[in-house]
């Protein structure tokens, strides 16, 4: 959305305008937030309220997840926490001899952390409606 705000003076108040759709406590009071922020920058930023009708509402679907999964489903704290750990046991390696040896070590990491999301710790409780 910061690519289609015309003025850097704006940032933060389109920053918050997003953060306050997505805090909705519901469904439909996210959706009147959208209307209003649409409305809100339909004359000051046109690009910026034909993104925010074509792209926010795919992300709504949020709020058809029980209440606590929403922030889990989210956010990308377990995506940017995996890369992380791809990073640094890639980088014991640091050179390795072909992409294919590059692509069995992040497929053995990435197998290891599903078997322990399967077995060991969990992420979603999804009997827990």
């Amino acid at each position: 959305a910061q690519a289609y705000v015309p003025r850097k003076d704006m940032q933060a108040e389109v920053a918050a305008d997003i953060r306050n759709i997505f805090n909705a406590p519901n469904r439909s009071k996210a959706e009147e937030f959208l209307r209003e922020a649409i409305t809100k920058y339909q004359k000051t930023a046109s690009k910026l309220a034909d993104w925010m009708e074509n792209n926010i509402p795919e992300g709504l679907t949020i709020f058809s997840f029980p209440a606590a999964h929403q922030r889990l489903i989210r956010t990308t704290n377990g995506l940017e926490r995996l890369n992380r750990e791809i990073k640094r046991r890639t980088r014991v390696v640091s050179i390795f001899p072909n992409e294919g040896a590059c692509l069995r070590l992040v497929s053995a990491i990435l197998m290891e952390t599903s078997d322990e999301w399967e077995v060991g710790r969990l992420y979603l409780n999804l009997e827990a409606r």
